[in-house]
């Protein structure tokens, strides 16, 4: 029987690759090798802790050549290193020598005793990561850069770095911070940071937007469909001290019979299911699916979702920030004083209004009242976060050939939270979203600017600048064929 020969310590899923691969090119068998885990919470022993940080190589390691293996291997190898058992570098290491010793099949034999293990653990990666995307809540706080929304999470395995390209992707308006007892890892809006673990006390413990999403989660609450032991199992207790939700569960169990009951009395109850953005719908289905949306706060407070309106084949959206008063009451955007002076300024350099496709980042009025009169406030980042979706879902069905993003908001919905207007207006950007790309002030700044006698030297400068946006932003678009 053979004895392990070679100390190989693992920092990560590339310290393992590097060293298995010396190892293999001079030919060490696995039982030869004994891998310690050096990743931050894995358990170690003793001796393990005091063992060198340099892998043992064999004295005449051959020059490294390609290595041929499957590229399914090449694809689950990475996930399968996010396991918390130590056990994981063994068996991949094990699974490539058999893979480069004359079974390159071995992955196709679903019952061979090391593909049933790699299969076990990279189902249990996929369930934790799933686990994170839907029990992260964020919290906000204010930083010296503004709004910086921040989550504590405790997976079960090294899941951070493999889950956090879709909260950059998710999020990308927002800068965040998802901590957990191994790293952290920060987006600062354009990449992302990692760090050291942090114990859940370095987290806020709530936000006063969270009274807000109680009352969502209470309504959307199905009584109907309560399966404690599936509720268990896919809400583990360990998560909920960071639900903000869980301290309801309770009360709404105690409350299903009669919620019920009432349930089967009023047949519209459940509505709110429509709110979730269809997969296929045309510009028109996704119109009269977020008329009925309840993804935040807004939807209460305004009159009605404004979606956006124009040709469903526009090769120009344009994107603004949010509907005004006039734009809540009709259920069209630009239709108040800022649309009016769009239009006017559009038609001024050659683009028609009506071939145009207008819309906002976020669906909603959002206002505060001066005794009758409804005053335009600023949406927040969550709040253009939740309508995110309508805004990809409308790009995704129009494939426009030009973007106009009209403010700074409407800007960060596409850009992302680290662009700045003043400095990256008038010139065009290729995004995900269209190969051109273009932003200038949103028309109510300078109707803002005009409403102060003193301001209206700087309403000129911004009125000018708006139309040299404008103009230059005309040159670019492509007539319609004949």
């Amino acid at each position: 029987m053979s004895t392990s020969n070679y100390h190989a310590p693992v920092h990560s899923f590339r310290s393992w690759r590097d060293a298995a691969r010396r190892y293999l090119q001079a030919g060490v068998a696995p039982e030869n090798i004994r891998w310690v885990d050096r990743r931050s919470g894995a358990n170690q022993s003793q001796q393990d802790l005091f063992a060198s940080g340099e892998p043992d190589f064999p004295p005449q390691t051959p020059p490294l050549d390609t290595i041929n293996v499957p590229s399914s291997f090449l694809e689950i190898s990475p996930t399968v290193a996010c396991h918390r058992s130590a056990e994981c570098w063994s068996l991949l290491y094990r699974l490539l020598w058999r893979l480069t010793h004359g079974e390159k099949h071995l992955l196709m034999i679903a019952s061979d005793p090391d593909v049933v293990r790699l299969t076990r653990f990279e189902k249990a990666i996929r369930r934790d990561s799933h686990k994170m995307k839907a029990f992260v809540r964020f919290r906000r706080s204010v930083d010296d850069l503004g709004e910086h929304y921040i989550a504590w999470h405790r997976p079960d395995h090294f899941i951070l770095r493999h889950t956090a390209p879709f909260f950059r992707r998710r999020f990308d308006v927002m800068r965040w911070t998802i901590m957990t007892p191994d790293e952290s890892c920060h987006f600062d809006g354009d990449k992302l940071i990692f760090g050291a673990g942090m114990p859940r006390s370095e987290a806020p413990n709530e936000d006063e937007l969270e009274p807000l999403w109680k009352t969502y989660y209470a309504n959307i609450f199905n009584p109907a469909r309560i399966k404690l032991d599936a509720m268990r199992a896919e809400m583990p207790k360990k998560h909920w001290p960071t639900l903000p939700e869980t301290e309801m569960i309770g009360s709404m169990l105690r409350e299903a019979p009669r919620r019920v009951d009432q349930m089967i009395q009023t047949t519209n109850t459940i509505s709110s299911a429509q709110s979730f953005v269809p997969e296929h719908a045309s510009i028109e289905g996704l119109r009269l699916a977020a008329s009925k949306c309840q993804g935040c706060s807004l939807c209460q407070s305004a009159t009605q979702t404004v979606f956006g309106h124009g040709p469903a084949t526009a090769s120009v959206v344009l994107i603004g920030e949010q509907p005004g008063d006039q734009e809540d009451v009709t259920g069209k955007p630009f239709v108040g004083p800022a649309g009016q002076l769009l239009r006017e300024e559009l038609m001024s350099v050659g683009i028609d209004p009506e071939s145009v496709y207008m819309t906002n980042a976020v669906k909603h009025f959002k206002f505060t009242r001066s005794s009758k009169r409804r005053l335009h406030k600023k949406p927040s980042a969550r709040e253009v976060a939740a309508c995110r979706p309508w805004l990809e879902a409308e790009l995704k069905r129009i494939k426009p050939a030009q973007i106009l993003c009209l403010g700074a908001t409407a800007a960060s919905a596409i850009h992302g939270p680290n662009f700045r207007l003043t400095q990256q207006r008038g010139a065009f950007i290729s995004t995900r979203f269209a190969d051109q790309t273009f932003a200038t002030y949103h028309p109510s700044a300078i109707l803002r600017a005009e409403q102060t006698s003193a301001q209206n030297e700087t309403a000129s400068q911004i009125r000018d600048l708006f139309r040299r946006d404008l103009k230059a932003f005309a040159s670019h678009i492509k007539a319609p064929p004949a």
